[in-house]
This record gives structure tokens, C-alpha cells and sequence, in this order.
């Protein structure tokens, strides 16, 4: 299971384990889901309505878009800001495990609460994702500059980038879109580690014997599902992040339609909601349910997987 386990015959996982298994997680996750995000986050930033009887929308569709992209930045487009973002991943997905592993463990060991509670697992789950998120929020900003450049590009290499951004905007530029991160991450870490959780309970009690015996099946199907439902109540903030974090940034932004600067967050919301409409809260979702669907089944199907390996590795040494 993920986070601390108390029966006797759980596992029992070294914190250094838990960081690795966690980044490895995260690292094999971002490679596969790359694709998705990038669409996701081009969707986001689009002022005009996703739809085809809006003439100036360069993006109004799933496939359109994907054809679009490969036609016009080719192949590698769909992987933009890779490298940033996979130093994303695999701190990201350190620091929050560890965090969750460390803070059930710490309820279970200081409080009458049940460390597998659905409430514990979702403050847990929101402070662990929050820790995460102060360490490498950096290079999410980047991330979203690369995969928001269109051609020609605006910055060549990460080295490159973090000079421009330094230099043009100053050293508070890594932290743009930080307030509606934290608040858009805490709940949806939170859903995410206690519906994963839920879900799994559901699973076993829903699937006859049989079906019961593939835990990986079962791991990558609650994690998915999990994924889905944390993402769709709090997409909005998450489009406000993307729409903050590329302040600055409008220049390179002109080749994909309208550009409007954002005070903060509230008149972001305002500003989406007088001129996109209560939809607008929702563009990119399609392809950001789709990718969260993916990342979140994949990320904790390969952390419980690498979790088991540890564990199978620690009952054999102690065994000799």
C-alpha cells in the first residue's frame, strides 16, 4: 500500500528506497505522458474558444492539434521542455512520497487516527504534494516556458533560459504561479492519495478472488481512476497556474493567437470568466484528463512496483 502501513507483515521500505522509488516513478511517467501535457498546456494558454467556427483558434481539437504540432515543430515538439521536466518529475516525485511515507507514519506514531483513514491520507497527501512543489516549482516555470514557445524558439537550451529569465524578469520569475499551485495542489494531491486509497478497498471488495491476485492491474486501474477524479475538481486553478506562469512571456505567445497580462489571481479568473466564459475554466481538459488518467495510474503503479522490489530485496538480505 502507499503510506504507512502498520500490520506487522507490511512493508517496510528504507526512507532512501522510498525517495528512489518515487523518483523512478516519476521519471518513467513524464517520458510516457509528455505527448498529452504538451497539448494540454498549448490548449491552456489559448485565449480563443477551442472550436472550429472560431476562425482564429489555432487549436480546436485533440487530433487537430497533434497533427498540427508534428506538422509545423515536428517528432520532437511533443517532448519540449523534457529535460526540465523530467528534473521536475524525479525530484517532485521524491520529496512527495517521501513526505506522505514520513507524515502517515507520524500520525499513526502521535495521534489516535488511523493512518490509512481517508482524511489522513488526504491532508497527508496535500502537504506531502505541497513540500514537493516549494522544491522544484523552479523548474516547472521552465517546463511550461519550453513547452509554451512556439518557433522560432525564444530559448535554446535550459542554461540559456534561466539566463534570459534571470536577467529580463529577476530571480522572482521561478515563483510566478506559486500561490495558485499550492492552493490547486493540496486538494488535488490530497484526492489523489485518498481516492487512490478508496478505490482500492472498492476494488477489493467489487472483484471476485480471481481478479483480486493481479495487484498491478488493480494498482494501475485505482490510480487511474483516482487520476480522473482529482483532476476534474480542481482543473480551474490549474489553468490559472498556466496562464500566470507565462507572464512575461506574451512575445513568444503571439504566433498562437490572442495575449492578455494578468494582475494575479483573482483577475485571471476574472478575466477568463468575462471574456472565455465558464468554459474557459475547463480548456485543455480533454487531453489533461487523458494525461491524468496516465500519469496518475503510471505513477503509482511503478512506485508500488518498485516499493515490492525493495521490499522482496530487504526480506531476502535479512533472511541470509
Amino acid at each position: 500500500m502507499v503510506g504507512y502501513d502498520p500490520k506487522p507483515d507490511g512493508r517496510n521500505n528504507t526512507k532512501l528506497q522510498v525517495a528512489v522509488a518515487g523518483s523512478v516513478s516519476g521519471l518513467v511517467t513524464r517520458a510516457l505522458i509528455s505527448p498529452f501535457d504538451v497539448i494540454k498546456i498549448r490548449f491552456q494558454l489559448q485565449h480563443e474558444r477551442l472550436s472550429r467556427r472560431d476562425p482564429n483558434a489555432k487549436y480546436h481539437g485533440i487530433f487537430q492539434a497533434s497533427r498540427q504540432i508534428l506538422q509545423e515543430e515536428g517528432l520532437t515538439a511533443f517532448w519540449k521542455g523534457h529535460i526540465p521536466a523530467q528534473i521536475l518529475s524525479i525530484g517532485y516525485g521524491a520529496v512527495q512520497f517521501l513526505s506522505f511515507e514520513m507524515l502517515t507514519e507520524l500520525v499513526h506514531r502521535g495521534s489516535v487516527y488511523d493512518a490509512r483513514e481517508f482524511s489522513v491520507h488526504f491532508v497527508c497527501g496535500g502537504l506531502a504534494a505541497c513540500t514537493a512543489t516549494l522544491t522544484v516549482h523552479p523548474v516547472d516555470v521552465l517546463r511550461t516556458r519550453f513547452a509554451a514557445q512556439g518557433e522560432p524558439k525564444v530559448y535554446n537550451t535550459l542554461r540559456h533560459a534561466v539566463g534570459t529569465m534571470y536577467r529580463s524578469e529577476g530571480p522572482q520569475v521561478f515563483y510566478k504561479g506559486l500561490a495558485p499551485t499550492l492552493i490547486a495542489i493540496f486538494p488535488y494531491a490530497g484526492l489523489q492519495f485518498s481516492c487512490y486509497s478508496s478505490l482500492k478497498h472498492l476494488y477489493k471488495w467489487a472483484m471476485p478472488a480471481e481478479g483480486k491476485k493481479n495487484e498491478n492491474l488493480q494498482n494501475l486501474l485505482c490510480g487511474s481512476g483516482a487520476g480522473v477524479i482529482s483532476k476534474t475538481l480542481t482543473y480551474p486553478l490549474d489553468l490559472f497556474k498556466k496562464r500566470l506562469q507565462v507572464g512575461g512571456f506574451e512575445h513568444a505567445r503571439a504566433a498562437f493567437g490572442q495575449v492578455r497580462r494578468y494582475k494575479g489571481l483573482m483577475d485571471c479568473a476574472k478575466q477568463v470568466l468575462q471574456k472565455e466564459g465558464a468554459l474557459g475554466f475547463f480548456k485543455g481538459l480533454s487531453p489533461s484528463l487523458l494525461k491524468a488518467a496516465l500519469s496518475t495510474g503510471f505513477m503509482f503503479f511503478w512506485y508500488e512496483f518498485f516499493c515490492n522490489v525493495f521490499h522482496c530485496m530487504n526480506r531476502t538480505a535479512s533472511q541470509r
